[in-house]
């Protein structure tokens, strides 16, 4: 069943024919007119569950504005729509929700629901999101960085700040997409043993940087996320300030780097906090680009679960 769980768990090659046919779908857009597009429906009959158990603005409505343009249908169902965890079990609701739908895509909170969810469906499971991965994302950053500045490979990633969900998909990409990561920020905050020892397992070239102005040195893109997740304690907020405020991604920041890096964070942002307003509006600054992109990778996504 070809799920979309993490990034480690999917081919290169399929990684890399995801990224390709985005790209073609975002140009056809581009140079079609509406008649055309309303011809092109490879999701046509098809009905797609999406269940957020986490609040959602960008993947909510690109999955959904996705498989529209498509030709599927969807069904929104919030923790609140459903039993998921809440009595009936996990295995039963893939089980059942199999037997409606064609493809489910799920935001959740721990890891496990999501392999779980996957283990027991007949139909392909899509990771929306949880605690700890975000593959959808860095997917779409991968297409965003490729169209500006072509290949990723052997280029310098630096992540900034707390080594969060999309960190630690960032570093599992690391090793599909053959590009540098350095993790700058406390040493409290790094991501988790797990992704880093993978990607160095797997050949990536990952390296800690303390100091910010040594990880600048040389990158061609730098990455940053809030400073406060959906799921962490507000009781730590001062705590984790203190230990992030010398992370805050600025305009000298962005001069450590290459004249031609990049600045990219996956929203919400939390303006003057983990960046500034004028990176965030400046001209190294492709972070619209790169929501709009996850509309297209993610519908890329589908078809390849769905081979369509």
């Amino acid at each position: 069943m070809p799920h979309f769980l993490e990034i480690f768990r999917t081919d290169a090659n399929d990684l890399r024919r995801i990224i390709a046919a985005a790209k073609s779908m975002k140009s056809a857009r581009l140079g079609l007119p509406k008649a055309a597009l309303d011809q092109k429906r490879p999701l046509a009959g098809h009905m797609i569950a999406l269940i957020f158990e986490k609040p959602s603005t960008r993947t909510r409505v690109s999955f959904d504005v996705g498989v529209r343009q498509l030709g599927g249908e969807t069904i929104v169902l919030s923790r609140n729509d459903m039993q998921l965890g809440h009595g009936e079990t996990i295995a039963d609701s893939a089980r059942v929700l199999s037997r409606y739908v064609d493809l489910i895509v799920l935001r959740t909170f721990e890891e496990a629901v999501i392999h779980e969810m996957a283990e027991y469906a007949t139909v392909p499971v899509i990771n929306g999101l949880t605690n700890r991965t975000h593959p959808c994302q860095v997917m779409a950053d991968v297409m965003t960085f490729e169209e500006h500045r072509g290949s990723l490979a052997d280029k310098k990633v630096v992540w900034v700040g707390d080594g969060t969900n999309v960190c630690a998909s960032f570093l599992q990409a690391s090793a599909k997409f053959d590009f540098k990561l350095t993790y700058c920020g406390p040493t409290e905050l790094r991501p988790d043993d797990e992704f880093v020892n993978f990607a160095v397992a797997a050949g990536a070239a990952v390296t800690f940087e303390r100091d910010i102005e040594r990880a600048m040195d040389g990158a061609d893109l730098v990455v940053t996320d809030t400073w406060i997740s959906m799921h962490d304690s507000k009781d730590t907020s001062s705590e984790r300030e203190a230990l992030l405020r010398p992370y805050q991604v600025t305009e000298a920041v962005m001069r450590l780097a290459k004249a031609d890096a990049l600045f990219m964070h996956c929203l919400p942002a939390h303006r003057g906090e983990e960046v500034t307003s004028d990176v965030m509006d400046g001209s190294q600054s492709v972070i619209w680009d790169e929501a709009e992109n996850r509309l297209h990778v993610q519908k890329a996504i589908m078809r390849w679960c769905l081979n369509q």
